[in-house]
């Protein structure tokens, strides 16, 4: 059965991957992107079945606008993909006031804001799926991704709380979780001027990494893609979708050593209650 799918961020890496799966398969994709010319070879082969729409997900009144139209000329939207985003690479004190700003504007208020544009629409309509790209960032930390985790473990909280509020809807939420992978996104990485005081610090082992080539991006963004098709009909919609083996095993030892330390600390938490004799 084929769909109808809102897709953020859709110029490149997994965003276009998705695109051209769901046009070459027989979906009818709403494609938003700042320059809408880049989907114009996809739009010359498919036709009405691509609708593309220039968006800004900072601009919360062109959210609103974007997602109004797409919902009222195509009726109705199946899978909304929220892939807006970019990442901001420096240590937390190199970083300027305006570059946090915009970091979290893209990533988080972005993200909340076209998932809050789409709910009335999803709600109206008796349900459908949404998914996040999040990324393994959203359950661990790298030096000098401070705040790009900032916005990551904050839309994870963001659709925890928000896929329990309209459940009764038939709405149904996937955080997707992808690993280091091989599209534009270490070309895409904005980085501040370096402080000489981070240079032999963890954060400045980790710039020299992604400078080398020694950090791998070892992740297909096809299959990733192909993975996100299949959950988008899966019954019931898991919370989180994981995409690569090295996330795989990063993300298992970071919640194997949260959930050891949270043992670890299991009787001072419970000699903070209050006494029992004063209920």
């Amino acid at each position: 059965m084929n769909h109808t799918w809102l897709i953020t961020g859709s110029s490149s890496g997994i965003g276009r991957a998705l695109v051209e799966q769901l046009l070459a398969r027989g979906d009818r994709v709403a494609a938003t992107l700042r320059h809408p010319d880049a989907l114009s070879e996809l739009k010359a082969r498919y036709g009405e079945r691509l609708w593309a729409a220039q968006l800004d997900v900072n601009s919360t009144v062109a959210i609103r606008d974007v997602v109004h139209r797409a919902f009222t000329e195509l009726g109705r939207i199946d899978v909304v993909v929220n892939s807006a985003g970019y990442a901001l690479f420096g240590a937390a004190e190199e970083v300027s006031d305006d570059q946090i700003d915009q970091q979290l504007r893209t990533n988080l208020v972005g993200s909340i804001q076209v998932i809050r544009a789409c709910l009335p629409f999803l709600r109206a309509q008796g349900g459908g799926r949404v998914l996040q790209v999040s990324s393994e960032g959203g359950q661990l930390a790298y030096p000098n991704f401070s705040l790009y985790h900032a916005s990551k473990w904050a839309i994870e909280g963001f659709v925890e709380s928000v896929a329990q509020e309209v459940a009764p809807f038939g709405i149904e939420f996937t955080l997707v979780e992808p690993g280091p992978t091989r599209t534009n996104f270490g070309a895409a990485l904005v980085s501040p001027p370096v402080m000489a005081e981070y240079e032999h610090t963890p954060a400045g082992d980790v710039r020299r990494a992604v400078a080398s080539g020694a950090f791998p991006l070892t992740g297909d963004p096809q299959k990733m893609a192909e993975a996100m098709l299949e959950v988008a009909d899966a019954q019931p919609a898991p919370r989180r979708l994981l995409l690569g083996s090295g996330a795989y095993a990063r993300v298992h030892t970071a919640l194997a050593e949260r959930l050891a330390a949270l043992e670890r600390q299991r009787e001072v938490a419970m000699s903070t209650e209050i006494d029992s004799s004063h209920l």
